[in-house]
């Protein structure tokens, strides 16, 4: 393992520049609990839609068809749910954090297809019980004879197939850019499934407040994505016009783009945040990828930084100046905002430096970075990072080499040799998966409470 020290600490003795001035300490966002409050509150009003509109239950079909419905009511409100957290509305992408709300997406998404199956096999189990026939006989007559059954059919097997494509066994063979337009299969679904919702619900027939607030849960969530992520962006790209200014190497498979264009100020953008890009040439148009900013963002200027990863990432390179780029932000959490303390540890692995490059420049307090890469080579911004070290009077350690050469950098002992007092410091981590949850394995060890860890993750 190397290390290497660049700038002194505050009071050491040596000469350095002022560091950033720290505001009043920042206090957990209480953002996700009060996201997961309205949640859970509007899970039980849509079980008291059923017990409003059953005054009892008779008979094992009774039973198998209440909980048929239960389910059912679940699962369309789990797709409402489901859709506003992807609708990229500012207030929980930064209160939040993006990958928070992938996480809930992806966990919720799984709950969301087992609540489909489950209502569909009970109601039909339900009603061949109560009516004495068979199962297929009963599938047969309710696919076919009931109002807006076909369509919810399709609606079904979209979901189970948009599900089957997002576990996590089959995700990773499947390109972003495949997984991510699949998933608009999931606009489609619900819109197939509200029908027959209203037209085959009892707890929507005959009541005229239940199904207006059933339209507006749907309107509303409809108009969310309508407005942030098809108006603003289209409306953004008019406004701010930005274009390649030009492509830098930093590192081998790495490169840096510049962005210009105009009002760039009012994008309010900060170190940590990162954008969805659409570079539009003939070939990229198609994709929004989100990448983080990778220095401090300027009135005049963006800077992105992106690694050979394959797909849209490896043609990031030809870019020519003057390409148009509609991007979708800022976004994310993951800002200087959310430090409790004035000691600041910044910990980076491979093209994780992106963001935590920008917040080493900005973040105020006395900061560590901790930068982590399997050889020399795969160091990127090595200059730029010692003089925002020397600048500021900051520590850097580089920790190169492979694993099984210097061992596992990112253990208790380690961490704690390198960072004095860790366990009274707030963590900005970012990195590989399987870095990130070592890390943060090791960190909790070393005594670090969990609120005062912050990362995020775009695998999603």
């Amino acid at each position: 393992m190397t290390t290497t020290h660049a700038g002194h600490r505050p009071g050491s003795g040596g000469r350095h520049s002022a560091a950033p001035e720290a505001p009043a300490r920042g206090r957990p966002s209480l953002a996700p609990v009060v996201t997961q409050a309205l949640i859970a509150a509007g899970a039980v009003a849509v079980v008291g839609l059923w017990w409003a509109d059953t005054p009892s239950v008779i008979g094992p079909g009774g039973w198998l068809t209440g909980a048929g419905r239960i389910t059912g009511l679940l699962a369309g409100y789990a797709i409402a749910v489901l859709i506003s957290l992807m609708a990229r509305v500012p207030a929980l992408e930064r209160g939040v954090g993006a990958d928070r709300l992938a996480r809930w997406h992806a966990m919720g998404g799984r709950y969301t297809v087992g609540l489909v199956v489950a209502h569909t096999l009970l109601i039909i189990w339900g009603y061949a019980v109560t009516t004495r026939t068979g199962v297929v006989h009963e599938t047969a007559s309710l696919v076919l004879s009931y109002p807006d059954m076909l369509k919810a059919t399709a609606a079904v097997l979209l979901l189970v197939g948009v599900g089957a494509v997002s576990a996590r066994a089959v995700r990773a063979r499947v390109r972003y850019e495949t997984w991510f337009y699949l998933h608009f299969y999931t606009y489609l679904a619900a819109a197939l499934a509200f029908g027959h919702q209203l037209s085959n619900g009892a707890e929507f027939v005959g009541d005229r407040v239940a199904q207006l607030a059933w339209y507006g849960l749907y309107g509303v969530v409809g108009a969310l994505v309508l407005w942030y992520r098809f108006v603003t962006p289209v409306a953004r790209a008019f406004r701010h016009r930005l274009r390649v200014a030009h492509v830098v190497p930093e590192a081998p498979g790495v490169v840096s783009v510049y962005l210009t264009g105009r009002h760039l100020g009012e994008l309010k953008a900060e170190a940590g945040h990162f954008f969805r890009w659409r570079f539009l040439t003939r070939d990229l148009w198609w994709a929004a990828n989100p990448y983080s900013l990778s220095a401090v963002p300027a009135s005049h200027e963006l800077r992105i930084t992106v690694k050979d990863l394959g797909d849209q990432s490896r043609s990031l390179a030809r870019l020519r100046p003057g390409v148009r780029v509609a991007a979708e932000g800022p976004y994310g959490a993951f800002t200087a905002g959310r430090a409790t303390r004035r000691q600041v540890l910044l910990i980076a692995g491979g093209v994780g430096i992106t963001p935590i490059r920008a917040l080493f420049e900005t973040v105020p307090g006395e900061v560590t970075l901790l930068y982590r890469a399997s050889t020399p080579r795969d160091v990127v911004f090595q200059r730029e990072l010692s003089a925002i070290a020397a600048r500021r009077g900051a520590a850097l350690h580089y920790l190169v080499g492979h694993r099984a050469e210097v061992g596992e950098p990112f253990t208790a002992e380690v961490l704690t040799s390198l960072v004095p007092g860790l366990r009274d410091h707030d963590v900005y981590l970012c990195g590989p998966a399987g870095m990130t949850a070592t890390a943060v394995a090791a960190l909790r060890r070393a005594g670090v409470p969990r609120r005062r860890i912050h990362h995020e993750s775009f695998e999603f």
